[in-house]
């Protein structure tokens, strides 16, 4: 079974009636969770906040709300409230994000595992005067190296990975143990000839291929420079994008669960820029 539990969707781009009706179809598919990226656009903890009081059970996640966009105290509390308003449907998720996106906050850029763990500290330790809920959310740190994902088995409640191969969701379980949750972010585009897929998929990846960050984990699995010219090599692309029909994204999906991920949340391209409507009513769960 390939447990595909949720879809991330940049829900920035859609209006407010199209986002809630977005939102209302995912729960009538069956999917578990939205995930909303945390980037310039609508704040994502009220976004989170609209969407959890236009629906019934679809879970809402911050998917990855970064540390440097606000304090550990007013997460804290954003956390709690959509938790208890909610009635437990409010999931977590932290990361450190990028120089870049901490620079533009006017924030200087610190050491990633050093400034997680004062955050999570931080917020573990604030002094919330508001009553805490009977389902408390859970945090996941976005966590790729080997300090940062010790550092969410030891403070958090698992972890989420993006654009990282098979092999790194087996080291991630290693390192995260049996007891903390892992869950695998996958693009993917449902598309079988390789020329438009990798096309939308290169499109996809094209703010990533210059982050050091990134480059800097990828080189583990084999990828050099000559990979990140002309908007990625093939092998990259194919690496990180699940395309295909269904049965080859399902594949990919049960690889990772195979290797040790609890379950899967879909980043799915349009081939047209759209909604992949195609792809997340033949993945659903």
């Amino acid at each position: 079974m390939s447990k595909i539990a949720g879809v991330v969707s940049a829900a920035d781009t859609m209006r407010p009636d199209a986002l809630i009706a977005y939102a209302l179809r995912l729960e009538e598919l069956g999917y578990d969770s939205l995930w909303l990226p945390d980037v310039f656009g609508r704040e994502v903890y009220l976004t989170a906040g609209h969407i959890l009081a236009n629906t019934s059970r679809l879970r809402v996640a911050t998917g990855i709300a970064h540390i440097y966009g606000r304090d550990a105290i007013s997460t804290a509390q954003a956390s709690r409230t959509l938790a208890e308003l909610s009635g437990g449907r409010f999931i977590n998720g932290l990361g450190v994000s990028n120089q870049i996106a901490a620079e533009m906050y006017g924030v200087a850029w610190g050491k990633p595992v050093r400034r997680m763990r004062s955050y999570l500290e931080a917020m573990a330790q604030a002094p919330l005067q508001i009553r805490k809920p009977a389902s408390v959310a859970p945090v996941y740190v976005a966590a790729h190296g080997p300090k940062m994902l010790a550092l969410a088995a030891e403070l958090a409640d698992g972890a989420n990975t993006y654009l990282m191969p098979t092999e790194h969701t087996r080291e991630a379980r290693r390192i995260l143990g049996a007891d903390k949750r892992l869950n695998v972010v996958l693009p993917c585009c449902l598309c079988e000839d390789p020329v438009p897929a990798r096309a939308v998929a290169r499109k996809g990846l094209s703010i990533y291929l210059s982050l050091q960050v990134y480059q800097e984990r990828w080189a583990a699995y084999g990828f050099g420079a000559e990979d990140y010219a002309n908007g990625g090599s093939d092998r990259l692309i194919d690496t990180f994008i699940a395309w295909g029909d269904a049965s080859a994204i399902r594949e990919r999906a049960a690889a990772h669960i195979e290797a040790g991920a609890d379950e899967i949340e879909l980043l799915a391209y349009g081939a047209d820029g759209g909604i992949a409507w195609d792809l997340l009513e033949q993945m659903a769960p």
